[in-house]
């Protein structure tokens, strides 16, 4: 940034203008981190401010500090509606188009409040006023700091914003074991750690804090349901609703699954259906240069990542298996040198 941009950033935060934080639907450990790992360095200057999300995150992101005052815009529409219409700075955490926030992106849409996207995924929308963007971040997490940083304000980074900041990174990640991980991402791990972040904490509450029957669930998905297509160096798996019932399924049961089949020698690319209230969620990940952004945007509703991306598709799982069978071929090249 420049340092035009900078004082302009700089103006707007200290306004005193009320401020909003959104982030993304289903939102996981860098949604929520970054988001309150920046509303407690606001409240630490004395910003007036307010997280909301789309719907509820899962019960193993409920020990960061402040996480029982984020709103719930699905469950607490009107007053979301509210602090929203009231809100002169929007801050935009961990997506880059309005659609991945649903009916939350109409409020931001219309707000005429001065809007700020914080995010590492790749081709953002253009309704921002100010975008603090970086593709090679490893998570928004990271950013988050990163601005901080910017503004020359680290000194109001505390133990508590410290922590939600770690987490964020952690589990964005995968516990640093991903290939955006860079030197400065440890340079300020140990800076938050230097702020108060504790670790052993977050790897406790996020890692080690599983349910029977979430791990019965994983047991069945890994031995039941996961296919593995040797000739394309690809693992697939597809889980009905009825399966998450069988396992009493909750908010994040099925968090890093897609993730285990990397593990298996020669496996470049992992794939998960999830079917969910009538629609397939999906999760795709993969090793070295092999770009499943490209695959979620043309063919699943989605992007992200050049190694991890999202989607979804309004098809039964038999129809989505044939589809996802169909289009493998198409990549055959990239997946098999």
């Amino acid at each position: 940034m420049t340092k035009d941009d900078i004082s302009k950033l700089r103006n707007q935060l200290d306004s005193g203008k009320e401020i909003v934080i959104v982030t993304h639907k289903n939102p996981d450990g860098d949604a929520i981190g970054s988001s309150l790992g920046l509303w407690h360095f606001l409240q630490k200057r004395g910003n007036k401010a307010t997280v909301i999300t789309p719907n509820d995150f899962p019960d193993f992101l409920r020990w960061m500090p402040s996480n029982e005052k984020i709103l719930k815009f699905d469950s607490q529409t009107e007053q979301s509606k509210q602090i929203i219409s009231k809100a002169g700075i929007v801050f935009c955490l961990d997506f880059n188009t309005l659609s991945r926030i649903e009916e939350l992106g109409e409020e931001v849409k219309k707000s005429n409040a001065f809007k700020i996207i914080v995010d590492h995924h790749q081709q953002p929308e253009s309704f921002s006023d100010f975008l603090f963007h970086d593709v090679s971040a490893c998570s928004t997490a990271q950013l988050v700091f990163e601005l901080i940083e910017t503004l020359g304000e680290k000194n109001k980074i505390d133990a508590d914003s410290a922590n939600c900041i770690y987490c964020g990174i952690m589990t964005d990640t995968l516990g640093f074991r991903i290939s955006t991980v860079q030197a400065k991402t440890h340079k300020i791990v140990s800076e938050l750690m230097e702020a108060g972040a504790q670790p052993l904490i977050a790897q406790e509450n996020v890692y080690n804090s599983n349910s029977e029957d979430s791990l019965k669930l994983l047991g069945y998905s890994l031995s039941e349901k996961m296919k593995v297509l040797k000739d394309y160096n690809t693992a697939y798996i597809f889980l009905t609703e009825a399966e998450h019932k069988k396992f009493n399924f909750k908010k994040g049961d099925t968090e890093g699954l897609v993730n285990y089949p990397l593990s298996i020698k020669g496996i470049l690319f992992s794939a998960l259906f999830a079917e969910r209230e009538g629609t397939l969620k999906i999760s795709l990940r993969s090793k070295g240069d092999f770009d499943v952004n490209k695959m979620a945007r043309a063919h699943f509703n989605g992007g992200g990542h050049m190694n991890a991306s999202g989607g979804d598709l309004k098809l039964s799982v038999d129809e989505a298996e044939k589809l996802f069978l169909s289009i493998l071929p198409e990549y055959k090249n990239q997946l098999v040198k």
